[in-house]
């Protein structure tokens, strides 16, 4: 009954959608086509002929003078070749100013004749811009020039003039180096005032941080000066230390306090330095004394003078020594170790001046730290200005050999010669159709791509209706029961359509093109065929809607008699009646059970159905065996309708069908088919689902809307009930050939 892969199948469009598409609008994409077509035809007759001149230019490469960046290269001459030098000329081509030239020549009148007419300079100047196509040949050093315009005697000398200016502007750009000779200059002033700065600042800063020469001589020198004061720190602790030491053993020799309290024990250091300053003028003494014993007799006077003051030392060291006994301690014990008379003060004194001396190398290592500290806070900024200093000197360097190889190069005539030769002379004029050609397909292809453009549009985004079965299952999830054709739009004549309100007593005329509904008796046209005779056009597929039906009973095992079937729609005229006489009667050939055709359609005002000049019988009677004969219109199938009260039956028909349901199962009917009203929010239908077996919804195709299917389905979901679809009217568009009924699902 449902293809369970069709279920999980992707929305996106295959190759039966793109058919389906095409040819369900072809009649729009044929007139768009058409459209375009006529359009194109317009074009041609309407257009101007225009007419083209051709020229070839070979550029190998191209010799440029380029100003220098920066100060400049020592060669300013460089060589474009291939590629870039084809993409460089090809602006100076299509130049405005290139363009205006040729009009000053050629004239804007003559240019402009044909063109709108006028002598406005710069619109004759656009036109010729607007014009000309320029193109590099493709792995050659060729340009391609064409020049289209629709006076066929202007188009030759226009392009050819264009290229005797290209000449001229394409040496004035790229090779006249005298150009450039003042911006050089400027420039070349430029950094000497930029240099000048640099060493005015950079001369600054170092008499700032103290550096007399280079930055890295001043280092060397704070580091020597460090490393020197050092050596005569270490020096001067060292001999301070042996001072000191020395000192300290000297104290040691010295005896202790004298037991006479009468004297004084210590000698005052100026005593002991008298004392040793005569110990030391004795001993002078005594040595020449000696000296002259060798040669010198005791009378001569010399010898007496000498003798004189050596009594007088004497007398003098007497009267210390008999002061200060101590003094005579110590002169025994320096002449019992032979060793000179000690001075402490002396030591002392020594000391002092050696810690002074440490005292000031430190000042000095401080002082030169503080002098390294501030040269190495301004390093950064002298290291900076000396980088820019040296650069400048080197764009100074450059842009002089610049100024100056521009000027030999101005001097030997440089620039005097082209190397662009003329491969191809500007042709005779000839009509351009390449063009025109273009255009045409262009507005040929817009309406046909138009047209499909616009019919996928309106199939994707903008017709929401349900059209083919395939959708019933892809989109709306949906088990798909049938697929009935609207026969009339595939080949078969269309007869007169029948009545449309609902009721299933009149039947409908033969032939019908797919299920309807039946509506104002009597304005039928033709013999009428009701929709359980053997001769309806629809009867093959009523009698596969009863066999899909039947096998989905036996496959659940639903065994119980009867089973209760609701057939219903989305709206109005969708063929729900006439399905749902079709089924009942083919379901009531079957076998020997009776088959019941419920219609819940009758609303108030609404005429009563009859039968053989009989009034129909509603439910109530039909359930009993002695009054249904009149609901019997042939073998095992009765027709009832359920209107009594119509205005209350929505409200009453719950609680109604609840007490008839016992009724219902007691009978000896095998099947009931309710035909029901459209699923709404006021029907009575959603409410009466949850009873049935089965409910099958009929969608119209191309005129039931996709989410009206989907609000319907999930009003019957709330019920819980067993909701299958049947699409009715369906139509196939796509030819034989070309469908594949199974796949497609048509």
């Amino acid at each position: 009954m449902s293809n369970p892969e069709r279920e999980h199948q992707s929305s996106g469009m295959n190759l039966t959608d793109i058919y389906y598409v095409l040819f369900r609008h072809k009649w729009m994409i044929l007139l768009f086509s058409a459209a375009g077509i006529l359009g194109a035809a317009v074009i041609y007759f309407i257009e101007p002929a225009m007419y083209s001149s051709e020229a070839e230019l070979l550029i190998p490469y191209v010799l440029e003078t380029k100003l220098p960046s920066g100060g400049g290269a020592d060669q300013p001459i460089t060589v474009s070749t291939g590629g870039n030098a084809l993409n460089s000329e090809i602006p100076i081509l299509t130049s405005l100013d290139l363009a205006s030239q040729v009009v000053d020549v050629i004239g804007a009148d003559r240019i402009l004749a044909r063109a709108g007419g006028g002598t406005n300079r710069y619109l004759a100047a656009a036109f010729i811009k607007k014009h000309l196509k320029v193109d590099p040949l493709p792995e050659t050093a060729v340009l391609q020039i064409v020049f289209q315009h629709p006076d066929r005697d202007i188009v030759q000398p226009v392009l050819s003039q264009l290229i005797t200016n290209y000449l001229s502007k394409h040496m004035e750009l790229h090779r006249n180096p005298h150009l450039f000779d003042d911006v050089l200059q400027r420039q070349q002033d430029d950094l000497k005032h930029k240099l000048s700065d640099a060493e005015d600042q950079l001369r600054r800063l170092k008499t700032k941080a103290g550096v007399i020469s280079s930055l890295e001589d001043s280092k060397k020198a704070y580091t020597e000066q460090l490393a020197k004061i050092g050596e005569d720190q270490a020096a001067t602790q060292a001999e301070l230390a042996q001072q000191q030491a020395a000192l300290n053993e000297l104290k040691k020799l010295l005896p202790g306090k004298s037991e006479d309290t009468g004297t004084n024990s210590v000698v005052p250091p100026e005593k002991m330095s008298d004392f040793r300053r005569i110990s030391a003028l004795l001993d002078s003494y005594y040595k020449q004394d000696q000296s002259l014993s060798s040669w010198a007799t005791p009378e001569m006077p010399i010898v007496k003078t000498l003798h004189e003051q050596i009594a007088e030392a004497e007398k003098k060291k007497k009267e210390l020594v008999d002061k200060y006994p101590k003094l005579a301690d110590l002169e025994a014990a320096a002449t019992k170790t032979a060793t000179p008379v000690i001075d402490l003060s002396a030591a002392q004194a020594q000391i002092t001046g050696l810690q002074q001396k440490l005292n000031a190398l430190n000042l000095q290592a401080q002082q030169v730290m503080t002098n390294a500290a501030v040269l190495a806070a301004a390093e950064p900024e002298i290291t900076d200005w000396q980088r820019q200093r040296d650069l400048l000197e080197t764009q100074l360097r450059n842009n002089s050999s610049s100024l100056e190889q521009t000027r030999f190069t101005d001097q030997l005539g440089a620039g005097k010669n082209t190397n662009i030769g003329v491969a191809q002379a500007p042709s005779p004029p000839f009509r351009e159709s390449r063009q025109l050609v273009k255009l045409l397909a262009m507005v040929v292809a817009g309406g046909v791509f138009g047209g499909i453009g616009l019919a996928f549009l309106i199939e994707m985004y903008l017709d929401r209706t349900v059209k083919r079965p395939i959708e019933i299952e892809t989109r709306l999830r949906l088990p798909l029961f049938l697929s009935i054709p609207n026969t009339g739009r595939n080949g078969r004549p269309r007869l007169p359509k029948p009545s449309d309100n609902g009721h299933l007593c009149l039947p409908a005329p033969a032939g019908q093109t797919g299920a309807v509904e039946t509506s104002d008796a009597g304005k039928s046209d033709g013999a009428e065929v009701a929709p359980w005779d053997d001769g309806h056009s629809l009867r093959r597929f009523y009698e596969a809607l009863r066999d899909r039906l039947v096998t989905y009973f036996e496959v659940r095992n639903l065994t119980h008699k009867p089973k209760l079937v609701a057939v219903t729609g989305c709206s109005k005229g969708a063929g729900v009646t006439t399905i749902a006489a079709g089924l009942a009667a083919t379901l009531s050939e079957t076998g020997d059970g009776n088959v019941l055709l419920v219609d819940m359609n009758l609303e108030q005002g609404a005429a009563h159905p009859f039968h053989k000049g009989k009034p129909g019988c509603g439910l109530d009677d039909a359930l009993e065996n002695e009054k249904r004969d009149s609901a019997l219109v042939q073998d095992n199938l009765y027709v009832v309708t359920e209107g009594t009260n119509g205005d209350k039956l929505p409200r009453i028909m719950p609680k109604r069908f609840s007490h008839l349901m016992p009724k219902l199962k007691a009978s000896d009917y095998d099947y009931i088919i309710f035909d029901m009203p459209p699923v709404s929010q006021i029907s009575v239908t959603p409410r009466l689902a949850g009873f049935m077996d089965m409910v099958l919804l009929v969608v119209e195709s191309e005129r039931t809307d996709r989410d009206a299917v989907k609000r319907a389905t999930a009003m019957l979901a709330e019920s819980k009930a067993n909701v299958s679809a049947i699409l009715n009217k369906t139509r196939t568009y796509v030819p034989r050939r070309l469908h594949q009924e199974f796949l497609s699902g048509s």
